[in-house]
């Protein structure tokens, strides 16, 4: 199957590592997008899995390369988004997962045009997202009242996005994904149209 990009993008609280989970096995061979960072890794942390640990000189040459999609510096480290793991990704014709806010979604359509699909995926209500979010009980009520709000926003960027996932159900919300996903490994680019085209013509 050829490479693709697939982001994903929805309020905290929707499902979106639950169902890329549940969809791993049947998906093909794909490579989720993880940050970049010059911190130390901590005990359990997986390079590769959970970031990409680079040093300071190795990002700051990054930066000045242009290879960065986004980055931040926090309490003096540098975070980051490097586009160099993605497009070898590609070039290995896997299929590339985002899970980035619409922000990170607009980057992402920037730099590499044609070869993204996207998919937003949010609760069928925003009062199931509420229930969903206290269900966790990992966060503060003040916390959800911001993360609710911020869901407010967020849904209002729906047109930007080529497909919806309503997670009504792990399963049903899975199959839509599986569905999305084997639709972006057959999307044409506008380079690869124009090459087959001539290649087309030419025989």
């Amino acid at each position: 199957m050829s490479s693709a990009v697939l982001v994903l993008s929805g309020p905290s609280g929707a499902g979106k590592s639950t169902i890329i989970n549940a969809a791993a096995d049947s998906i093909g061979d794909f490579y989720f997008s993880v940050s970049t960072t010059t911190r130390t890794p901590r005990e359990g942390e997986v390079e590769g899995k959970d970031y990409h640990f680079v040093t300071k000189e190795q990002f700051e040459e990054g930066i000045v390369n242009g290879d960065f999609l986004e980055y931040a510096t926090v309490h003096g480290n540098y975070y980051g988004t490097s586009l160099l793991p993605v497009k070898e990704a590609l070039e290995k014709g896997k299929l590339v997962i985002f899970d980035i806010d619409i922000q990170g979604h607009r980057l992402v359509r920037d730099a590499l045009g044609s070869k993204v699909v996207s998919a937003f995926i949010t609760p069928p209500t925003l009062t199931e997202l509420e229930v969903r979010l206290k269900a966790r009980e990992s966060d503060s009520d003040e916390v959800i009242s911001k993360r609710v709000s911020n869901a407010k926003i967020e849904i209002e960027a729906l047109n930007e996005y080529d497909f919806l996932i309503v997670n009504n159900s792990i399963e049903e919300a899975k199959n839509a994904f599986i569905s999305i996903a084997n639709a972006a490994r057959h999307r044409m680019s506008q380079e690869e149209n124009k090459e087959f085209i001539k290649q087309w013509v030419s025989q």
